[in-house]
């Protein structure tokens, strides 16, 4: 994709469903501050808050690299202001605790117990703002004998079970190349503060949302408990499947590409019978209906398999849409920059990143909102505290040489 120098969002983004509330974002990395960004992309003003000496990792991340700049953080600090602050010192706390006082929302993904050691723990900030909602991402949550171990998602992932769904039975369990538990932790984070914000239109005020790396990853993993608690079923690995459900696999073209053939309901089945040009086999006893499929998936994933080896990917996918069948490539990133319906949903996006002075591609907003739809309006900041005048100034009223004072003795 060409990239242009256009700003995102210029002249079309109108105010978002957040728009007026104020977050706080502490911590770094990954988990709290893509909770962040899902607030400030539904519109919320989110100030990026770092140390003044120990800027966020994040801005490092990335696998590309143009003049010595990487781009994780040009989508994850997306539509943030950035200021720094020094909460280990007095002065850096009792200014962080007068922008409590002007806010809705605090963000933080540090240890438990880190925020009580420098005197910001939930009981000191509602006393400042009885509305604040304070949303704590950690590895094992707020309490518990573990609760005290750092975690990253990598063990959240292992330690919740979901990685030993992954892979092949009988091999080592890959991890996906995402910090897969992070990302999931971020979202039931922000999930968890626009419950609370509308239970505090209730109540009048906030709460704490506390939500583990393990819990995250545990909370999307389907049956896998009553299975377990009530039939001692250990779900394990299934390679490109789900044991039982048939057919619903990747299948190789005739021209190597790999593709999704998803027809387990019997009504799919039927379809794809016919698109096969082998209608009898939807009366087959041995795949007649769902149960008897899942019973001899391996077959049926052969019959299946060698049908798809004899035509095109792009032929293919057109057969089977066209009988009403589901269907798609398994694509690259390279080949999602171009897909039409993502495009058609601006779900590929430009982030004009003034580090570079283009625009960057990046994923859209989710989810589409009708009315109020979210926006990418600023990609990540260039260099930390680059909105510091402009916040403490609104926000504090602070003035041009209470400012100075303060960046030089290294409180912002």
């Amino acid at each position: 994709m060409t990239a242009s120098a256009r700003h995102p969002g210029d002249g079309l983004a109108g105010p978002g469903a957040l728009h007026g509330y104020r977050v706080l974002e502490l911590g770094s990395l990954i988990a709290g501050p893509y909770a962040g960004r899902l607030l400030g992309d539904l519109g919320a003003d989110v100030l990026k808050i770092e140390a003044p000496d120990r800027p966020d990792p994040l801005r490092s991340w990335g696998n590309a690299e143009q003049d010595g700049h990487r781009f994780f953080w040009t989508v994850h600090a997306r539509n943030k202001r950035s200021i720094t602050l020094d909460l280990r010192r007095p002065e850096g706390r009792a200014m962080f605790l007068r922008l409590v006082e002007r806010a809705d929302v605090v963000v933080e993904n540090f240890r438990p117990g880190t925020l009580e050691r420098w005197g910001l723990g939930y009981d000191v900030l509602s006393e400042r703002n009885p509305r604040i909602v304070l949303a704590r991402v950690s590895g094992y949550g707020q309490t518990g004998p573990m609760a005290q171990h750092p975690g990253y998602a990598s063990v959240a992932e292992a330690v919740s079970g979901l990685r030993h769904l992954n892979g092949y039975p009988d091999q080592p369990p890959p991890r996906m190349a995402l910090s897969l538990g992070d990302s999931l932790a971020g979202m039931f984070a922000a999930q968890g503060v626009l419950a609370a914000l509308l239970a505090r239109e209730r109540t009048g005020r906030g709460q704490v949302v506390d939500v583990a790396l393990t819990e995250a990853c545990l909370a999307v993993q389907e049956s896998t408990v009553p299975d377990y608690d009530r039939g001692g079923v250990v779900r394990g690995p299934s390679g490109t499947r789900l044991d039982g459900i048939a057919p619903s696999n990747i299948y190789r073209s005739r021209d190597g590409r790999w593709v999704v053939i998803a027809a387990n309901q019997d009504t799919v089945f039927r379809r794809l019978c016919g698109a096969l040009g082998r209608p009898e086999l939807a009366d087959d006893p041995r795949f007649a209906d769902h149960l008897a499929r899942g019973r001899h998936q391996d077959e049926l994933d052969e019959i299946v398999a060698d049908w798809a080896r004899r035509l095109d990917a792009e032929v293919l996918i057109k057969t089977l849409t066209e009988a009403g069948v589901v269907a798609g490539p398994v694509n690259t990133v390279a080949e999602v920059m171009d897909d039409p319906q993502l495009r058609a949903r601006n779900m590929v996006v430009d982030h004009y990143d003034e580090r570079i002075g283009e625009a960057v591609a990046g994923p859209g907003v989710v989810p589409v909102l009708s009315d109020t739809p979210g926006s990418v309006r600023r990609a990540g900041s260039a260099r930390p505290g680059a909105d510091n005048d402009a916040v403490y100034t609104e926000l504090l009223g602070l003035s041009a040489p209470q400012l100075r004072d303060l960046h030089d003795v290294g409180v912002i």
